[in-house]
Parts: C-alpha cells; structure tokens; sequence
C-alpha cells in the first residue's frame, strides 16, 4: 500500500466547483485563492472538466492542491495526472482508483458513509476520507465511526456543510471540510463566490486558528 499523507494546510476547506466552466475559472480560483483557500476540485460532471483544472493549476502555488471530484475510473486518474491535477476525490471507495493515484504522488479523498467503507479506503491508502452526505451522519455520527478509524488518516465532512456548521464538527475532531453549493453554484460570478470564500476562510480561522 501507498499512502500520499494528506498535507497540513492553514486552511483545510476544499473548494467543490460542480458546474464550472473553463472560461470562469480564472476568475473563480483566482478569488478563492486570493481568500486564502489551498484545495479547489472541479467534479468531472462539469462542463470540460480537465480545461478548467489546467487552468486551475496554471494560476496556483505549487503548495495549492487543485484536482478533480467524482473520479470513477482510473482513465479519469491518467486523464488527472495528464491535466496537472494533484488532487482526486470520489464519492466511492475503488481501491484501483486510490492506488493509481498514489503512484502518481496525488493526495486522495474517496467518499465513504459507514464504517466498512471507511476502513476499506484506509486499507486502500487513502490520503483522507470524506464522510458524504455529511449533514445525514451528523458531527456525532461521524464522531462514533473515527472511533474505530486509524488514527493518521483525516476526517472530513462534505455535503450539506457550511461554515455554520464548523463549531459542531471540531468537537467531533474534523477540522476538513468540502463546501459546494454554500461556496459555488453554477452560473455564480467571481465576486459572489470570492465574497463567500473570504467569509468561509473567516469562519474557519475563528473555529480553529483563533
């Protein structure tokens, strides 16, 4: 097994742009950037996924981790790595997947719900999990599955998450989170999203950095 450790981030929010198109991504990931986030991943079930996270790596810091969500194939993690993406996040646990992605150095998150799965993508080699739908597990009930979790792989919360809920999760022991349509729907202006970004960031500080 291969495991890519997920890296300490000042700001561990990842930007979730379902629905991106390439002509708004300079100005989306520019803003989101600019607020202080340092993961941004463009589902594959965007328009020309793989344009928009080119010129998403193309505008970030070597540090910034930009890749794709909704991976399913380990043609989509080639068509990544081709892309200059070096992030992959699932909404499944398909250790062909995670383990081709590790070899080419990418930090993954697959999506897991139950405690089977979330062992499963640990013994995969995944670099974090991501609990989805977050807002059904709820801060305990994710609380009670990490119990049984190794303790070196990170936690984090995606789907019905927004920086309302932080407080919650961090007695839980997440300090990751995916935000999406509270940061980005399809159709948002650059401005919209940066503004949210910034207050996401802000919230984040207050919860974990204050």
């Amino acid at each position: 097994m291969n495991r890519v450790t997920w890296p300490k981030l000042n700001c561990d929010l990842v930007a979730i742009l379902r629905g991106l198109k390439p002509e708004e991504a300079p100005g989306v990931v520019g803003g989101l950037l600019e607020a202080g986030f340092e993961a941004i991943e463009v589902p594959l079930n965007s328009p020309e996924p793989f344009r928009s996270i080119e010129l998403a790596r193309q505008l970030a810091p070597e540090n910034v981790l930009i890749g794709a969500g909704t991976v399913l194939t380990v043609e989509d993690v080639d068509r990544l790595r081709d892309a200059g993406g070096n992030l992959l996040v699932s909404p499944n646990v398909e250790p062909a997947v995670i383990e081709r992605a590790a070899g080419y150095g990418m930090v993954t998150m697959p999506g897991v719900f139950t405690p089977t799965e979330a062992l499963a993508a640990a013994r995969a080699g995944a670099s974090a999990l991501k609990f989805f739908p977050a807002s059904v597990l709820g801060a305990s009930g994710i609380k009670a599955i990490m119990a049984v979790l190794p303790a070196d792989v990170p936690v984090g919360a995606v789907g019905g998450v927004s920086e309302n809920d932080f407080a919650a999760y961090k007695s839980a022991g997440v300090r990751t989170f995916g935000l999406g349509s509270s940061l980005y729907k399809p159709g948002a202006s650059a401005r919209e999203v940066a503004e949210k970004a910034r207050a996401a960031v802000a919230a984040y500080d207050a919860v974990f950095n204050g």
